[in-house]
């Protein structure tokens, strides 16, 4: 089932199963937010939890057993539940089964906000461990945007601006698109900016650490653009399907890595993951500005 909250700039469309945007659109009828043509993507805005990319064989290990996970988690499979909706603001839900204990052995709950604030959407996600011991997670965000966003275009004049100038470093992948141990500085042009070129995405995501947690998609002054804002984030993760022309990014925040080649993670050990005591509580919000 699909939820709509508007105010005067805007309007967000979000899905109970895997409490996915749908859609962001201005008051103008601009659309955002990417379609799910699966000829390209079928996903539009999968929220990652409790696991962010892959596992070394679908595989990890906790307390000494082994468990099976796919890519990415299992939040955008779960169907949530509203919590609370108004005419701007909706949250929804999600907890444990006996589905997801067989892959993630917790009691939880997972909760997303969606809050309009003028020309910005703001998400929180929460996490409350339910469980009797400390419980291990990822978390991040998938979002994919439409570029170009205007008619006479192209892909090519877009570009990723960062709020303040920073040197970011890449995080490098394997040929089997896992964490390669190997990173290295990623220059930006001006010290801000990164061009957008298709070919960027043909050895899958290009992966950010210390960059400014402030970026901008636009094609320059005068064009439509977004900007995303994730303080809590410690990564930052660009891509579109490798090896295609696809019309749309995806800027993805991430809090936590994929498993390193050739390593099954013990959760406990992975060093990026949050930890959170039994009865504990953790929220995580970024925005998305539209303009």
């Amino acid at each position: 089932m699909l939820h709509t909250i508007q105010n005067s700039a805007m309007s967000v469309t979000v899905d109970e199963l895997g409490a996915q945007l749908m859609r962001i659109t201005a008051a103008d009828g601009t659309e955002y937010l990417w379609s799910g043509d699966p000829a390209y993507w079928r996903n539009r805005a999968p929220n990652l939890f409790p696991y962010v990319g892959r596992l070394t064989g679908d595989r990890y290990t906790l307390d000494g057993q082994s468990y099976e996970m796919s890519r990415h988690g299992f939040a955008n499979r779960l169907t949530f539940a509203v919590e609370e909706k108004t005419a701007d603001r909706v949250t929804l839900s999600a907890a444990d089964s006996p589905e997801t204990r067989a892959a993630y052995p917790f009691a939880f709950s997972f909760a997303i906000t969606y809050a309009l604030e003028g020309a910005s959407l703001a998400v929180t996600c929460r996490v409350e461990n339910r469980d009797g011991k400390t419980m291990y997670f990822g978390l991040g965000a998938h979002p994919g945007f439409r570029v170009p966003l205007e008619e006479g275009r192209a892909f090519t004049d877009y570009r990723l601006t960062f709020r303040q100038p920073c040197q970011p470093w890449q995080v490098l992948l394997s040929d089997q698109y896992m964490i390669s141990g190997q990173e290295a500085p990623y220059p930006l042009e001006e010290g801000r900016v990164l061009p957008l070129r298709h070919d960027l995405f043909d050895r899958d995501a290009v992966i950010l650490k210390h960059m400014d947690r402030t970026v901008t998609l636009s094609a320059g002054e005068g064009s439509r653009g977004v900007t995303m804002t994730f303080p809590q984030m410690r990564y930052l993760g660009v891509w579109h399907n490798p090896e295609t022309e696809a019309p749309f990014v995806c800027l993805e925040p991430w809090l936590s890595l994929p498993s390193r080649q050739g390593v099954v993670e013990d959760l406990s050990q992975q060093c990026d993951l949050a930890a959170l005591e039994p009865g504990g509580r953790y929220e995580n919000r970024w925005t998305v500005t539209i303009f």
